[in-house]
């Protein structure tokens, strides 16, 4: 009897050994899945996205293992429009990340349902439970650049401001600029010595900045031409520029009383190939030899070219741009020189127009306001206090 139970209870116990011990393996073979997982819409955005977030699972630990059980190295993002399934891969992520963000066909998508898929080493994995539903939409307003909104109303009222105050006669101080001073002395001299003047505006498209402002001191020139009837010679880069500044010069015309005194041929087009162009304008300095050249706009490195050229012939020149590499060259081959910002404030000097004006100095309290917040910043921040410095880090 002693016999036969030995014979039975041995293969019996060795069953419930590896049963056991294929439970537990599996048990540790299994990773624990992530928890608190939610998904939400994007906020503050052009409803895009949407954002799942998660807890990491207690098993994203670094080393070989932990407490007998492989540790997680990475985790799977699972989408589905319906809660039951099926679920479609998403992307792969490296362990100890716990945000996602899903932005793959959200235009005109249905709501999402999402899991948040645990992946050890072994490659055994765990489910979250499932999410949802969420659908991505459009906010009207960032509320994270309200420092911004309250920036740009702060510079607006102070142009209104100005503008205002300027249109009902107040003079504002303009400090005096050298090249501006200048433009009427070289007007005179070309109307003295009866030649022409030369007027480029380089070559940038009529979407620069900078061929706009050298349009709105075009306006002038031309103005002051008319009256003094002194040919204006304006060779164009771009066919679209050549359009606008025979408009621009038309009007000046106009305004002066002299729209009889304009001649559509001073105003032409040369050619969009930069130093056929550079050429092109140096040929007509050789020929026309103009008493007054302006160079007013972006230009390259045909600048020194144009510049050379035209202190041979012996002509006053004023130049202006914004290209920080070409100031050198006309500061050395030029009478004056409008630098920087200069350049965009000519059209308000010139003019006078309350409009302008007003803009102008608007513009400059405004660089004001900044540049004292700065200094209020760095002198706060000497004395540990970060309020100014966390303002303008939200604003951007």
């Amino acid at each position: 009897m002693i016999q036969r139970f030995r014979d039975v209870g041995l293969p019996i116990g060795l069953a419930l050994c590896w049963i056991i011990l294929f439970s537990a393996s599996t048990a540790w073979g299994q990773p624990a899945p992530p928890t608190h997982v939610e998904a939400v819409d994007t906020p503050n955005d052009t409803g895009n996205s949407i954002t799942v977030r998660w807890q990491i699972s207690p098993d994203d630990k670094a080393g070989a293992g932990v407490d007998g059980k492989m540790n997680v190295v990475g985790y799977h993002i699972l989408r589905s429009d319906d809660p039951a399934g099926p679920f479609q891969l998403l992307q792969e992520v490296a362990g100890g990340i716990t945000e996602f963000r899903d932005d793959d066909g959200m235009a005109g998508s249905p709501a999402y349902y999402y899991r948040v898929r645990a992946v050890d080493g072994a490659g055994e994995t765990a489910d979250s439970e499932t999410v949802g539903p969420v659908k991505a939409t459009s906010e009207w307003f960032h509320t994270g650049k309200v420092y911004i909104l309250i920036a740009v109303l702060l510079y607006s009222a102070i142009l209104v401001y100005c503008i205002y105050h300027a249109r009902r006669g107040r003079e504002f101080f303009v400090r005096r600029i050298a090249g501006l001073e200048a433009v009427d002395e070289a007007i005179g001299r070309a109307t003295e010595m009866g030649r022409p003047i030369l007027y480029t505006l380089g070559l940038g498209g009529i979407s620069n900045i900078a061929t706009i402002a050298s349009l709105n001191i075009l306006g002038e020139v031309a103005k002051r031409t008319a009256e003094y009837e002194t040919p204006l010679r304006v060779p164009c880069y771009d066919p679209i520029v050549m359009n606008v500044v025979r408009e621009v010069v038309r009007s000046s015309y106009s305004d002066a009383g002299r729209p009889d005194a304009y001649s559509e041929d001073n105003v032409f087009f040369i050619t969009d190939s930069q130093f056929a162009y550079a050429a092109a304008v140096d040929g007509i300095m050789i020929r026309e030899k103009p008493a007054a050249i302006f160079y007013q706009g972006h230009f390259y490195a045909e600048s020194l070219i144009l510049a050379e050229t035209g202190n041979s012939v012996g002509a006053i020149q004023i130049a202006g741009t914004d290209s920080d590499a070409q100031l050198p060259f006309f500061i050395t081959a030029c009478d004056y020189t409008l630098i920087g910002e200069e350049l965009f404030a000519a059209s308000a000097y010139l003019s006078r127009e309350p409009l302008i004006m007003g803009s102008l100095k608007g513009q400059d309290y405004g660089k004001a306001l900044v540049l004292a917040a700065l200094l209020v910043g760095t002198v706060l921040e000497i004395f540990g206090v970060h309020w100014v410095s966390t303002f303008f880090q939200a604003a951007s």
